[in-house]
C-alpha cells in the first residue's frame, strides 16, 4: 500500500508539473510554432478544410470526440454512480461524481483565466465553444475514464485484468484528445495540458 501511495503521489506531482510547465509557455507566448506545425501537418496543404486521411477517418474521430462530450460523460457517470449505489458502494459513487464535477469546475475557471482563443489556422470540423486552454474534452475525459478505470481495477485481484482496464481507460482518453486536434478545435498543447491536468486530478481523488 505504501509503495502504491508513493507511486500515485509521484505520478500526480509529475502530471501537475507537466500542466504548469505548458501553462507557463502559453502565458509567455512560447511553443506556438510547434502547435501550428502539427495542425498544418494534419491538413491537406492545398485545402486546410480537408484533413489528411480517408473520409471515414474524419467520421471516426467525430464519433470518438463525442465520448468526451458533456452529454455522453453525464450519462456515463450517472449510470456508473447508480450502478455503484445499487451495490452499496456509495463512497465509490461519491468519489466518481465528485472528481468529475470538481474537475469540470476547475477546468472551466482555468479556461476563463487563460482565455486562449481557439485555433483559426484551420477550419473547425466539429462544433466548439468557450476558450481553448486547457482542452475540456481532454481534461474531463481523463478525470472520468481514469477515475472510473481505477475504481473498476480495484474490484479485480488479477493484475492482468487491472492492466487491461487501465490500458483501455488510457487509450480512450488519448483518442479523445487526439480527435480534438485532428478536428482542428484545439491546439496540441491544449490537449497535452488537459491530459496532464485530468490525470493529476484523477490521481488526487
Amino acid at each position: 500500500f505504501e509503495r502504491s501511495l508513493i507511486i500515485a503521489f509521484g505520478l500526480m506531482a509529475a502530471a501537475f508539473f507537466a500542466f504548469w510547465s505548458i501553462a507557463e509557455e502559453i502565458l509567455e507566448g512560447e511553443g506556438h510554432e510547434l502547435d501550428q506545425s502539427i495542425l498544418l501537418a494534419l491538413r491537406n496543404p492545398n485545402d486546410l478544410a480537408d484533413p489528411i486521411g480517408p473520409h471515414w477517418l474524419e467520421l471516426s474521430f467525430a464519433d470518438i470526440t463525442a465520448l468526451g462530450g458533456y452529454s455522453v460523460l453525464t450519462l456515463m457517470i450517472a449510470g456508473s454512480a447508480i450502478y455503484l449505489l445499487t451495490f452499496g458502494r456509495w463512497r465509490h459513487a461519491a468519489l466518481l461524481v465528485g472528481s468529475v464535477v470538481s474537475g469540470s469546475v476547475l477546468m472551466h475557471f482555468l479556461k476563463l483565466g487563460f482565455a486562449r482563443p481557439r485555433p483559426e489556422l484551420v477550419d473547425h470540423l466539429t462544433h466548439a465553444m468557450s476558450f481553448s486552454f486547457p482542452s475540456g474534452h481532454a481534461t474531463v475525459s481523463a478525470v472520468a475514464y481514469l477515475t472510473g478505470g481505477l475504481i473498476m481495477a480495484e474490484a479485480h485481484k488479477q493484475k492482468r485484468m487491472r492492466i487491461l482496464i487501465m490500458s483501455g481507460a488510457v487509450i480512450i482518453t488519448m483518442l479523445i484528445g487526439i480527435s480534438r486536434v485532428y478536428l482542428g478545435v484545439h491546439w496540441p498543447s491544449d490537449v497535452i495540458a488537459g491530459w496532464a491536468l485530468g490525470t493529476g486530478w484523477a490521481l488526487l481523488w
